[in-house]
């Protein structure tokens, strides 16, 4: 023991520090570690970067030095506390951009709190123990030589060289892939990843400041002949079948496929849903394609056709920039456009970013009465949301295109006992027990809507959209998932499949309706819109189909670098046949992974560069200098 005490705070500091760090990458996050190698790594990066850091602290006088390693210890265990949060709502790890959206942090109210665990307090317990020390001075700090420190930083640089090198062994380009953060945090560690992800953001944000339109060139070749080559042959059926009519969206808040048609102890979670299949297109393969921004991304998606950036919300980092949306270009067919949702306006930057699109006007929280009794969760219950719409309604210039967000069915899936009619799955996961109640909430809340319509003489003369925004799920919950399934476990190959979202177009009064199991996803909205309005829209820059039409480029891309083909899924670095599952040869992926990667990085480029600013949408061409 006594030999113990004389080892150096600074070391005891790190060695905690680093533990608990290795502790909560193996246990607490949902990393997929298969092998002896991967573990090496893991345990390599979580004790280097905390002994690189905290070995700093011997260049300093005692005094000071004391106050570096218990701030430094607690600083570093906040971020990776943060994290944690973060993960396990959306399995995903916090970017320098969502920071930026700390606003919409007042509005998580018990969201936020579900995400603790009592357990928790445990991660802090080495931070209780480093201030306990330094004020006992139960482990030494003192004045180190010159030839002491240099070994100390020597050393510590070869531990981070050597982390750095089995991670490009194990991950080779492993910095070209940011996209995919659970790889580098499982190979280099969250504090290297945020240092990684400053310099990419201060990178990214320079872009337009340097961009000069010559950028188009090559992205409008891509688009000319590998999008507008087939949006040219859209559905004749389809075209302009919502011709002066309404358009009606409703963004299905979390909602996913897999409850579509299935029961839960012996109902139907949807069935108000399930009878709409029958009376709808249905598209049973539509996949939401939604990252960091989560609702506000797949509203990105829709009113643009571009993809969601891969570290941060367009709504928040890109409100300013000029996109030519869907709501601009129906305009000039004499359509208004509106957004409906019972939340702040600043939520996700709507406010702004909604000048930016053209909505000609956003009915938030404010314009709804919002009274104790219909209001629970993250605000007004969605019955009484819908019924109110309709009134807002009856207001609204013809024709119109409206967008209304939902809100029950949101995480944490709290809903009051008297409100559920279903009851709650019994598995490990609380998250995953709830959602089943809301999302039969929100399909009860449905029929409302529908009914509402129907008396108010709305009906027949809309046209209804409804689609899952993203998923709700996440996984974090694959155990209590498999279970629901009934599968052993959950493969990356079924995590793909749980990407999918409903997407229903039901238009009253139609008589081919069916269910439709070609690959699409959200990136498609903007295109259909525009054909069922018979818009021609051929200089347009857009990266998706007429949902309609067999002509298709085959795959839809998502911002982790997984695609989806008609015969084949590339996720996780492997490739599957989409019928079966089973694991095909990875150059039979090649060709639409390649094909997904070039088309997000030109949509980053044109969001990064704000590239829009130097093309002529009526002429279709670029422009050589930036127009007032």
């Amino acid at each position: 023991m006594s030999k113990i005490k004389h080892i150096p705070l600074f070391i005891i500091a790190a060695v905690l520090l680093g533990v608990k760090t290795y502790i909560v990458y193996r246990f607490y996050f949902n990393l997929s570690i298969e092998s002896i190698f991967q573990e090496t790594i893991l345990i390599i990066n979580a004790l280097a970067i905390s002994a690189f850091i905290l070995f700093l602290a011997v260049w300093m006088k005692p005094k000071s030095q004391k106050r570096y390693i218990k701030y430094t210890v607690l600083i570093m265990s906040l971020i990776v506390f943060a994290n944690l949060l973060y993960y396990r709502n959306f399995t995903d790890f916090v970017t320098i951009p969502t920071l930026f959206q700390v606003n919409n942090a007042g509005d998580l109210g018990s969201s936020v709190f579900s995400l603790f665990h009592l357990t928790d307090i445990l991660l802090f317990l080495d931070v209780f123990l480093i201030f306990y020390f330094a004020k006992r001075d139960t482990f030494p700090v003192k004045e180190y030589s010159g030839l002491f420190k240099r070994k100390l930083i020597v050393v510590s640089l070869a531990a981070l060289a050597l982390n750095l090198t089995l991670a490009e062994i194990e991950r080779p380009m492993l910095f070209k892939r940011g996209f995919d953060r659970e790889y580098l945090v499982k190979n280099v560690g969250v504090f290297a990843f945020h240092a990684y992800d400053m310099v990419l953001t201060a990178s990214t944000q320079s872009k337009r400041l340097f961009a000069d339109g010559s950028e188009m060139n090559d992205i409008e070749e891509y688009v000319d002949q590998e999008i507008r080559s087939t949006n040219q042959v859209t559905s004749t059926d389809m075209k302009g079948i919502a011709e002066d009519k309404n358009i009606i969206y409703i963004a299905a808040e979390s909602l996913q496929s897999f409850v579509i048609n299935k029961e839960l102890n012996g109902e139907e979670i949807t069935p108000f849903l399930n009878d709409l299949v029958e009376d709808s297109y249905y598209f049973d393969n539509f996949y939401h394609q939604t990252l960091l921004g989560k609702t506000s991304d797949h509203e990105f998606i829709l009113d643009n056709s571009l993809y969601p950036l891969p570290n941060s919300a367009v709504y928040f980092t890109h409100a300013q920039n000029e996109f030519h949306s869907l709501p601009k270009i129906i305009k000039e067919k004499g359509y208004s456009s509106y957004s409906m949702h019972a939340n702040n306006g600043s939520f996700w930057n709507r406010n702004t970013m909604y000048e930016t699109m053209g909505y000609d006007k956003f009915f938030d929280q404010e314009s709804y009465e919002v009274r104790d009794e219909h209001s629970f969760g993250w605000g007004l219950e969605d019955k009484e949301f819908f019924r109110q719409s309709v009134d807002l309604m009856k207001d609204l210039e013809e024709p119109y295109y409206l967008k209304m967000i939902s809100l029950t069915n949101h995480f944490p899936f709290d809903l009051p006992e008297e409100k559920a009619s279903i009851d709650k799955f019994d598995s490990n996961s609380t998250t995953l027990n709830q959602y089943f109640q809301t999302v039969r909430y929100f399909d009860e809340s449905l029929e409302v809507l529908f009914n509402e319509l129907k008396d108010a003489g709305m009906y027949e003369d809309s046209i209804i959209v409804i689609m899952g925004d993203h998923y709700g799920i996440s996984s974090y919950h694959n155990k209590a998932m498999a279970q629901f399934l009934g599968k052993e476990e959950i493969t990356p190959y079924d995590e793909v499949q749980l990407e999918r979202v409903p997407l229903f177009i039901h238009i009253p009064g139609n008589k081919d309706n069916q269910v439709i199991s070609k690959v699409t996803g959200q990136i498609d909205f903007k295109p259909t819109i525009l054909n069922m309005l018979d818009i021609e829209n051929q200089n347009d820059i857009v990266f998706g189909n007429d949902i309609f039409s067999d002509e298709r480029k085959g795959f839809i891309a998502m911002r982790d670098g997984t695609v989806v083909g008609e015969e084949y899924i590339y996720t996780s670095d492997t490739c599957y046949e989409r019928s079966s599952g089973d694991i095909a040869d990875e150059s039979a992926c090649t060709d639409i992974q390649e094909q997904a990667m070039q088309e997000l990085t030109y949509s980053d480029e044109i969001i990064y560069g704000d590239l829009f600013r130097f093309y002529n949408f009526d002429k279709g061409e670029i422009i050589e200098e930036e127009e007032d």
